[in-house]
């Protein structure tokens, strides 16, 4: 009996070699009659592309459900039930912001003869925030729920009144602003009216709580409790800097903060760049990547809002003059959203413009590239004319000059300044959100990211065809060692081979290489392609230059 299973097993791993082997030499005829280069799988030599369909966001829930299963971003202190407004980046998750952040530097700071870097303290002065107006003038209205004790950003809540059709009203009801704010505002009015035996009248007219008058405050009830009429404090100023204190003492002298904006770091430190980096001469820009923190009053939407994040900034320095600004300020709007089609694969059509009205004091104009975000269209990237406001402000309260000497004119002056900032994280939800999509292989719905092959976590995965071939898998561990010197790959040996490539579509790899017992005799692999499952024979000591070319462009 014994023998007999021993048997048993050694024929299950014979037909397993020998149905590999003839599939093989199905590809392998297919690939003589097609010619070199051509597009069969290993496995079948019949493989279908995916069938087109139009991009349909995914759901938040959909979003959040994917980064948590599949090892992008976990909320940070989940075995002590969470930790409101923070996250951690498991590790595809770290590995994708590691992509936006070094190909953000190599891009826009590296690759540009007119800019350099600098990497700024977390903790500095507070002088540095009193001077820029974020102790006095960094807050956000907020409001209190008087009975739950719950707080809101005012300038996020809006009420409007439910009048209906026979002239009564049924008082107010208070909505979270969202991609169809007056669309909330009625399906909960509806709900009231519908209780009452009435048709509520529309639209609605939409008025934001900052806005509310003393009138109307005592009317205006809690989001999601019409029945609380007048349960909000009046919205007051919350500072949204995190304090902390440095060294022995616990006094007002031993007072600092979490800095909440990189920017600063590089206006005090303009005067040491300008004197140091060879070839400084204006236009010159200063660009820095790090943390930043804030004191969100209700973090939301997962990453898009959370109180510890990283900014990618720059602050690019120009001669003074009047209109001097407006050609830079175009240039590195056109600059920026390219780079986040072309670098990034953000999809062209969930992008747009806005162009703000209400600026600050100090600013000549503000520029958003806005992304259509499954909670509606929000601002991804600021492009920022602020002139000569920050080197003013700490010029002033250093008692040092920021004065640039320019040798062509031989002028002193304080530069003006054009700020394009962005958040990693924001830019970390909205390539994960253009890359989500599902399509359909031989009829089957798969669900795939469609990363950018610079942006994927992982860039390429070894498939051995078989697992307990010496041959292959020595194949594939030599080319697995080439690859992983270079960038982060995987080499996944366990299950059928279209199981494994699923899993790598879900994960977004751009390729998947297969090593096959026609590798032993011919010395070239299969490489298949994520979005189009074509896939082609390369010789083995072509796919590191391949692969390259894919992810660097060169």
């Amino acid at each position: 009996l014994a023998l007999g299973r021993v048997s048993m097993r050694a024929m299950t791993v014979l037909l397993s070699l020998a149905s590999a082997r003839a599939l093989q030499r199905v590809g392998g005829f297919a690939r003589s009659l097609c010619g070199r280069g051509a597009t069969v799988a290993p496995e079948a030599a019949t493989a279908e592309a995916p069938a087109p369909s139009a991009y349909v966001m995914p759901k938040m829930e959909e979003v959040v459900s994917l980064c948590k299963k599949r090892g992008f971003v976990f909320g940070s202190s989940e075995i002590y039930n969470g930790f409101n407004g923070f996250y951690d980046y498991g590790p595809l998750g770290s590995e994708l912001k590691r992509n936006i952040k070094e190909r953000w530097w190599r891009d826009m700071v590296r690759a540009r003869d007119d800019v350099c870097g600098v990497d700024s303290s977390i903790i500095a002065s507070p002088r540095i925030w009193e001077a820029s107006g974020h102790v006095g003038g960094f807050s956000d209205p907020m409001v209190d729920d008087k009975t739950t004790k719950k707080r809101y950003r005012a300038d996020q809540l809006f009420y409007a009144e439910l009048a209906c059709d026979d002239g009564s009203s049924l008082g107010c009801v208070t909505v979270f602003e969202s991609e169809d704010t007056e669309g909330d505002a009625y399906k909960a009015g509806k709900k009231l009216a519908k209780k009452a035996g009435k048709t509520l009248s529309r639209p609605l007219v939409l008025t934001c709580l900052e806005d509310a008058s003393d009138e109307d405050r005592p009317r205006i009830p809690p989001p999601g409790a019409p029945d609380r009429p007048g349960d909000l404090t009046a919205p007051r100023d919350f500072n949204l800097m995190f304090s902390t204190s440095v060294g022995a003492a616990e006094d007002n002298s031993a007072a600092a903060y979490l800095r909440p904006e990189t920017a600063q770091g590089i206006f005090v430190n303009f005067k040491n760049v300008a004197s140091t980096a060879r070839g400084f001469k204006l236009p010159y820009g200063i660009g820095q990547i790090g943390k930043a923190f804030r004191n969100e009053i209700t973090p939301r939407n997962f990453i898009f809002r959370s109180r510890e994040f990283e900014q990618m900034e720059i602050e690019y320095f120009l001669p003074p003059g009047d209109d001097a600004w407006r050609a830079s300020h175009a240039r590195w709007i056109d600059d920026c959203r390219a780079w986040l089609v072309e670098a990034c694969g953000l999809r062209e059509e969930l992008l747009g413009f806005e162009v703000h009205d209400k600026l600050a004091h100090y600013a000549l104009a503000c520029t958003d590239i806005t992304f259509k975000f499954p909670f509606g269209e929000q601002e991804l990237q600021g492009i920022a004319a602020r002139g000569s406001f920050d080197l003013q402000q700490h010029t002033d309260a250093s008692g040092k000059s920021l004065e640039y000497f320019d040798d062509g004119t031989k002028e002193k002056y304080l530069p003006q300044v054009i700020e394009p900032s962005i958040g990693v994280d924001r830019l970390f939800l909205a390539v994960v959100c253009s890359a989500f999509e599902e399509d359909e292989v031989n009829g089957e719905k798969r669900s795939v990211l469609k990363f950018h092959p610079a942006m994927a976590p992982v860039k390429v995965a070894i498939l051995p065809l078989v697992k307990k071939d010496a041959g292959i898998n020595d194949i594939a561990a030599a080319l697995y060692g080439d690859l992983k010197k270079r960038y982060n790959c995987q080499l996944d040996a366990a299950g059928n081979i279209g199981r494994r490539y699923r899993r790598q579509d879900e994960i977004g790899t751009p390729l998947c290489v297969t090593v096959d017992f026609d590798s032993l005799d011919d010395g070239a692999v299969t490489v298949r392609d994520r979005d189009t499952t074509d896939q082609v024979r390369l010789k083995i000591e072509d796919v590191v230059p391949y692969v390259t070319k894919l992810v660097e462009g060169y």
